[in-house]
């Protein structure tokens, strides 16, 4: 009988079955039925545990796994019907195969819709980060090309959004690289907590019967780098937990955050005002009424949704924080911001890879931009401490020289010399040298500086890093 008689699994002690607007309000196979293919690989594991300790036949659990893949082949080709009054991804799969192998009846045998999402979540988890950092990767290597194009191409770095010291684009690309560096490391940090088996833990207590978890692990790949079964030692942690959701959605909302930085940067660059880059035509739009306007819609987008990103953690941080032990009918909406954090994430990183590729500098623009004398004001307080003035008394005569440089109106590098040496003795005729921005940066040799020779050995290290 459907939900509207006998309920198929916790019907027994009711009378009636859920309303029509119960079924809605707790059906989640509308978005759970995605989890279907690790639904399946943790049953058919559960299946042959089964049969391995004796609880059921060896031929009950072959025609249950028998079962389970022809179900599996089903939804592949799009064939399968989801049906909402059986509520979720689990008890579709169970019904249908009950309907062609009469040992399914047994398949639930000392195991718990509980730890069996706990399971089929974990096994969704190491799959997805996995993706992720694919496409984390992807969006480095476009990064490195655009760095490797633009080394000889200098711009002002910006503090406060005010023009502050030139480096090469291929930097400001760069540090973007380490950014989403951080985020595979952090993918790869969640992937060693995911890889550990709750399956086992039952609806809070386990079970009374003999199974074995570890053989289970050991099916679904829950092992350590030495091939030994990883399972959870608490059954009331395993089926409650939800670190593993909060921390997948911190990390896409970092890897969004990450993005959404780069956007802005993308967005002012484009700009007229600045005119750094020019954007690819694929990823921007025009006006329906003027004419002239590209706009960075792409970059907007990731901006806009990166903000998204930042609600699903709110979200999961919210729906946790007062939940008692054990499970709680809450955690139902644990999936939908999980989901949707990787779905966006996902598409954020495809779309900036390809937007990346796509963009050219305006050299032009970027040398006007970049001659700027007032960016080596820093460089004319270090050639007065290498004089031997200490760097307090340096940094305020240079203020003193800038101040001067704006009263006459000439660039600060154009202030004459005798001027210049009445504001401190310790200019020389070779005080203008500073501002050869070749030479500024070659001087900068430090590792993490934006001098050609670090640059060229970060982009090698990336390279062959990245392949």
């Amino acid at each position: 009988m459907t939900a509207k008689g006998k309920h198929v699994t916790w019907g027994g002690r009711f009378a009636e079955g859920p309303s029509d607007l119960m079924m809605r309000m707790g059906e989640s196979v509308s978005f759970d039925a995605r989890l279907a293919t690790y639904d399946l690989l943790g049953s058919a594991a559960h299946a042959r545990m089964l049969a391995h300790v004796g609880i059921i036949s060896q031929a009950e659990g072959d025609a249950i796994v028998s079962g389970l893949q022809a179900i599996g082949k089903a939804i592949e080709k799009g064939e399968f019907s989801w049906d909402i009054s059986l509520e979720d991804v689990h008890m579709n799969i169970e019904q249908a195969l009950t309907q062609r192998v009469p040992a399914a009846a047994k398949l639930h045998t000392a195991r718990s819709r509980n730890d069996q999402v706990a399971t089929d979540m974990r096994l969704w988890f190491k799959d997805h980060a996995a993706k992720l950092e694919a496409a984390l990767r992807q969006v480095m290597r476009a990064l490195v090309e655009r760095a490797r194009a633009t080394a000889m191409v200098y711009i002002p770095g910006y503090t406060h959004l005010q023009r502050a010291q030139p480096v090469p684009m291929a930097h400001h690309f760069l540090a973007y690289v380490e950014m989403f560096e951080r985020d595979c490391l952090r993918l790869r940090d969640f992937l060693r907590r995911a890889n550990v088996c709750p399956l086992g833990s039952g609806a809070i207590a386990g079970t009374t019967l003999p199974i074995d978890r570890a053989f289970v692990a050991r099916e679904l790949g829950f092992v350590d780098e030495q091939g030994q079964p990883c399972v959870t030692e608490n059954s009331m942690d395993a089926v409650a937990d939800r670190d593993l959701f909060i921390e997948f959605a911190q990390i896409c909302t970092l890897i969004g955050l990450h993005a959404s930085r780069f956007a802005e940067d993308s967005i002012l660059w484009s700009s007229a005002e600045f005119g750094f880059i020019r954007l690819p035509d694929r990823y921007t739009t025009g006006s329906s009424l003027m004419p002239q306007k590209k706009n960075p819609d792409a970059f907007e987008l990731i901006r806009g949704k990166s903000g998204r990103l930042c609600g699903h953690v709110t979200a999961l941080q919210t729906m946790v924080k007062g939940l008692p032990l054990t499970y709680n009918r809450d955690l139902q909406e644990d999936k939908p911001p999980v989901f949707d954090a990787y779905d966006q994430c996902e598409l954020i990183l495809a779309v900036l890879a390809d937007c990346i590729l796509g963009m050219e500098p305006n050299t032009e623009r970027c040398l006007e931009a970049v001659s700027d004398p007032l960016l080596l004001a820093t460089d004319v307080v270090d050639y007065l401490v290498r004089k031997g003035l200490p760097f307090r008394d340096a940094h305020h005569v240079v203020g003193a020289l800038v101040a001067e440089a704006e009263k006459s109106g000439c660039a600060l590098s154009a202030v004459p010399l005798d001027v210049v040496k009445a504001i401190n003795p310790l200019f020389e005729a070779d005080w203008v040298e500073v501002f050869d921005i070749e030479l500024a940066l070659a001087r900068r040799t430090g590792p993490g500086m934006p001098g050609p020779e670090q640059v060229e050995k970060r982009l090698n290290y990336w390279q062959a890093l990245l392949g």
